[in-house]
């Protein structure tokens, strides 16, 4: 069980680190720039499915955490 939740957590860092940036460098951190936090961005194609992906994932990781806690 914990060989999965390794194996779902190796997978949930690489499809974080493909997801595409949604602010242009440190512009959200300087102040300076549009911080657009709560634009409405579409995703298409290849981004979509690496951000479904990524949320599958991650849910599964929460859910494996929980029940290897509750076992234990």
């Amino acid at each position: 069980m914990k060989v999965l939740l390794l194996i779902v957590a190796i997978v949930l860092i690489l499809l974080s680190l493909l997801q595409s940036g949604k602010t242009e460098g440190l512009s959200a951190f300087t102040g300076s720039g549009d911080l657009g936090l709560f634009q409405n961005v579409k995703e298409r194609g290849a981004e979509k499915v690496i951000s479904q992906a990524t949320l599958v994932a991650g849910v599964l990781f929460f859910a494996l955490v929980i029940i290897i806690r509750v076992i234990d």
